[in-house]
């Protein structure tokens, strides 16, 4: 998705249109609280802040993203991740 996502910004970042991703990490949902996946506090526990995201943090990236505020942004992967990869 990664490359998918550079590729198309550099097809359609001329014509003005802005591709960008976003990729989540951990997100506490009803749907993995209900397949009985590892306690979420113990992946939390090491996670840099400390807790699993919420849908809600997705979200904000989204609605960034989709706004005049991220004017500027082209070909990028917005990592919602709770630091994740610092691990």
């Amino acid at each position: 998705m990664i490359s998918l996502t550079r590729s198309a910004a550099m097809e359609y970042g001329p014509l003005g249109i802005r591709i960008n991703a976003v990729s989540p990490g951990r997100v506490v949902t009803d749907m993995m609280l209900n397949a009985g996946i590892a306690d979420p506090a113990a992946i939390a526990a090491g996670l840099p802040l400390r807790r699993m995201g919420r849908p809600e943090d997705v979200a904000e990236a989204v609605v960034f993203l989709a706004s005049g505020r991220s004017g500027f942004l082209c070909g990028q992967v917005i990592a919602v991740d709770g630091g994740f990869p610092a691990q």
